[in-house]
């Protein structure tokens, strides 16, 4: 057996169990998406240092206005202390500038992702140095943080994130385990509640069906990320919205390195209108409950954004600039044939 194939059956991260089956409709985005023109939305969960200019460009054209970026696992563990550094200066850096021009406000949450925690010598050395980006700005939470494997390590550094959550007066941004989901989805809330935290103060993303209610009913916000083939669908999601109403749940995209969507907020919105839900409800759900979640950070002030960024694709940062031999800023792409 080859040395990847080892490492996903000693920890398979990122995939769901196998027993659930998700469905998922063909939203003829083109067809569709005027249906939806004119709304604005807001992804409270999206990994943007893995996605493309062109990712951004389409997120813009289909009504996405603002962004929340966690600190994740990026694909293959980190050896050092400096990745660490590195990773988290560029969503308080680059990324933030990358992302304002294409005309989306940008923000992030900082923490030691439960994954990456068990290697216990660096995620010390990490969490030294966590207090140094989570007062800087933009940064409107501590994570995503909690459980993977749901291991004795991982809670010792999750339980340490919540007490730095506390003194930095920020949100909780919670990763939910793909396997044994229901079980790490009541262990991390009741460890927050536990350390004190009000739970209108965090927020439980990658729910489904089985934690929505306890979630709900514990006073927590309640996320949700549409994928193309795991955590929820874009039916299911309709489903939810449909039986709980659209009070403290949020819909985000999570998009990474991996199979995923940019686009998967505005798609459920599209399905939502095409189901009966009212603009009001898909408004909450897309947009406004994400922004009540994470302003509590005292981060956030809709006027930077609800109405669009002024974009200057001339602005450089540390000398750098998003164009590229020559372009003009604003220049739409153009398609070249080459034929030899």
């Amino acid at each position: 057996m080859c040395q990847n194939h080892k490492e996903l059956e000693q920890n398979p991260s990122h995939f769901e169990e196998s027993e659930e089956v998700v469905a998922h409709t063909d939203l003829s985005w083109e067809s569709h998406r005027d249906l939806i023109r004119g709304m604005r939305f807001f992804d409270p969960h999206i990994h943007m240092v893995s996605r493309t200019t062109d990712d951004y460009e389409a997120m813009r054209d289909a009504g996405i206005v603002a962004l929340i970026e966690p600190a994740f696992w990026v694909g293959q563990p980190r050896t050092g202390l400096s990745t660490f550094k590195d990773y988290f200066s560029s969503l308080v850096g680059w990324e933030r500038f990358r992302s304002s021009q294409f005309g989306i406000k940008h923000y992030c949450t900082i923490g030691l992702n439960s994954r990456e925690a068990n290697n216990e010598p660096l995620a010390e050395q990490v969490m030294e140095i966590l207090p140094l980006y989570l007062y800087k700005e933009g940064v409107v939470g501590v994570g995503e943080i909690g459980f993977d494997d749901q291991t004795a390590v991982e809670e010792k550094y999750y339980r340490m994130q919540l007490e730095l959550a506390k003194k930095a007066q920020l949100p909780v941004q919670i990763h939910t385990p793909h396997r044994d989901k229901k079980r790490g989805t009541e262990r991390s809330m009741a460890i927050a509640l536990e350390h004190g935290i009000d739970p209108s103060w965090v927020i439980v993303d990658h729910n489904n069906e089985e934690t929505v209610k306890s979630v709900l009913d514990q006073g927590f916000w309640a996320a949700f990320t549409i994928y193309p083939f795991t955590k929820m669908s874009n039916e299911r999601m309709v489903k939810i919205v449909e039986q709980y109403g659209p009070e403290r749940i949020m819909v985000n995209s999570a998009a990474d390195w991996g199979i995923s969507d940019p686009l998967a907020i505005p798609k459920t919105a599209v399905l939502m209108k095409l189901n009966g839900i009212s603009d009001e409800a898909i408004r909450l759900v897309t947009y406004q409950n994400a922004i009540d979640a994470f302003a509590k950070s005292g981060q956030i002030d809709v006027s930077d954004f609800e109405n669009g960024l002024t974009v200057d694709q001339s602005q450089k940062f540390n000398g750098n600039t998003i164009l590229r031999g020559g372009q003009e800023p604003g220049a739409k792409k153009t398609n070249t044939l080459i034929i030899k």
